[in-house]
């Protein structure tokens, strides 16, 4: 179980926008104005207070929500715009009366982006049925978000990894981060702790002796997991997809190349997902770099996942990814390599520097999965698959252990009907539990000093 969250003092008070929305139509207005009318509410509730709870500590939705049962945001229609009245508030997001900028700027993201969300879903345009028209919608998400920028070069590096590392590991992502920046990099994170702030912090630095201005700080997060990973304030750029599915899509079509960290089941998800569609055969020679990266002591952590890679996947998923231990500048020159490989590919395809049209991204990774205990029992774990089938269904099984883990909606469900059942061949149950054990042994499942209580159970 968690430690206990301590409530800190609350606050009443009123923002305006900035950063987003500061120019509406009254047309607009009235659209934002009806969130608290539509069943909108409850979800841009939820997400506002994971982002004026930036910096916590805990990684429990449901503890978050209930800890703060008074807390309520009015939404204020005026001529000029809106104002949101916010009612039992946080007082840590407030400095001397004020709300911190960056606070302030993602919360009016959240509101911007459920609701254009919802409203794009009603538009006769979203053809949510094909492969095409998911990837469309995604584009508009980000387009709306003005998180594609057409005339620059590729320079947008992905990282993946855990949001209750330790500290070592934590230390290490800063220095790789600060490696990319020396080097002009911009970084995209899931926008949270841990891995999703260290790099960006290191990137700070560099970009401040390079003198880059304008430089990018991108989070891409879903409202289930905002939570468990609330925003850090180094975030300017802060984009919540509608789940899981659609963030997993955003990262590779904005993504020049991914590096991964250690990390638990999260970032075990996000392996599995970039490797099933790298292993599509019409991927097969797309250049997209992915290094896999950590300090020398989380060695064993990155052999365990190797090990499970081969087992699982086979040699040819081994293939799209290195591993560099202990060498920060290294691991930066190798994902700057890769990505003047992509600037060149997509030169000679003509295809967006912004946004990775080229990538075929089969609907199976795109259809959102429920992690209901029926869905995860029925996930077909064979060998006999197809390789990036085989991989979207473990990824699956991953998502559900994180909304087991940390989703407030998933713990919701351990508790009422117990722990999921996982069933498969026992070749591939076998490296499954291996490697879950080993996150546990690891204590990459929860926060540190915390019991790991499995939201799991596999049957072979």
């Amino acid at each position: 179980m968690n430690k206990a969250f301590t409530k800190p003092a609350t606050v009443n008070a009123s923002v305006s926008p900035k950063g987003s929305l500061e120019v509406l139509s009254q047309l607009e207005v009235q659209k934002l104005k009806s969130v608290s009318e539509n069943g909108l509410y409850d979800l841009f509730r939820s997400c506002a207070l994971a982002i004026l709870n930036t910096g916590s500590g805990t990684d429990n939705a449901k503890a978050i929500l209930e800890t703060y049962p008074d807390f309520r945001i009015d939404i204020v229609q005026q001529d000029r715009g809106i104002r949101l009245n916010l009612f039992n508030a946080p007082a840590d997001a407030f400095v001397d009366g004020e709300m911190i900028a960056s606070t302030r700027e993602m919360l009016f993201s959240a509101l911007r982006d459920i609701v254009y969300t919802e409203s794009e879903l009603k538009s006769k345009r979203v053809k949510l049925d094909s492969g095409e028209g998911i990837t469309d919608y995604v584009f508009h998400l980000l387009r709306n978000a003005r998180s594609l920028v057409p005339a620059q070069e590729p320079r947008m590096v992905v990282c993946w990894g855990g949001h209750s590392i330790g500290h070592e590991e934590y230390e290490y992502s800063k220095d790789v981060g600060h490696e990319l920046g020396l080097r002009g990099m911009d970084i995209c994170t899931g926008c949270g702790p841990g891995v999703m702030k260290g790099p960006m912090k290191g990137a700070t630095i560099a970009h401040a002796k390079q003198r880059v201005r304008h430089a990018r700080y991108l989070g891409l997060t879903e409202p289930g997991i905002i939570a468990a990973e609330a925003p850090n304030p180094i975030v300017n750029e802060l984009v919540i997809l509608p789940d899981i599915e659609k963030r997993l899509e955003a990262f590779v079509r904005v993504g020049h190349g991914i590096m991964i960290f250690p990390g638990g089941a999260g970032t075990a998800e996000e392996l599995l997902y970039l490797l099933g569609i790298l292993l599509h055969p019409e991927n097969a020679d797309l250049p997209f770099p992915l290094i896999l990266t950590g300090p020398k002591s989380a060695e064993p952590y990155f052999n365990q996942l190797n090990r499970f890679i081969s087992a699982t996947l086979g040699s040819e998923a081994q293939k799209r990814y290195r591993i560099i231990v202990g060498d920060h500048a290294e691991a930066a020159r190798e994902m700057v390599k890769g990505i003047h490989e992509v600037r060149a590919f997509r030169r000679a395809k003509a295809d967006a520097y912004h946004f990775n049209w080229q990538l075929h991204v089969d609907m199976e990774y795109q259809n959102p999965f429920e992690p209901t205990h029926a869905n995860m029992a029925k996930l077909a774990l064979r060998k006999d698959m197809p390789v990036h089938l085989l991989a979207a269904n473990l990824r699956r099984a991953f998502s559900g252990i994180v909304a087991g883990n940390v989703k407030e909606q998933g713990i919701r469900l351990i508790e009422e009907h117990g722990p999921y059942e996982i069933r498969g061949e026992t070749d591939i149950l076998g490296p499954l539990d291996e490697l879950l054990q080993a996150f546990v042994k690891q204590h990459r499942m929860k926060l540190p000093g915390t019991e790991y209580v499995p939201c799991y159970r596999l049957k072979r």
